[in-house]
């Protein structure tokens, strides 16, 4: 059994051990692997390059100079 969570009414999550709680489908509390060798990496920063959402193709955020 692992630990599953969903949304409840007031917007703040659920815990239960269901997968199916109150006929909502629950999804897994536990946030998904960390691999330093990712294959899929490559994949990804293709596809956002193509539709705009890399880092570098937004706009740079301006940071006031504060003088001392």
């Amino acid at each position: 059994m692992h630990l599953m969570c969903s949304l409840g009414p007031d917007g703040k999550r659920a815990y239960t051990l269901k997968k199916v709680a109150e006929g909502k489908v629950t999804k897994s509390a536990h946030p998904a692997r960390f691999s330093p060798d990712d294959k899929w990496s490559k994949h990804r920063n293709l596809l956002r390059k193509r539709f705009g959402r890399l880092p570098s193709a937004t706009s740079m955020l301006s940071y006031a100079v504060r003088e001392i």
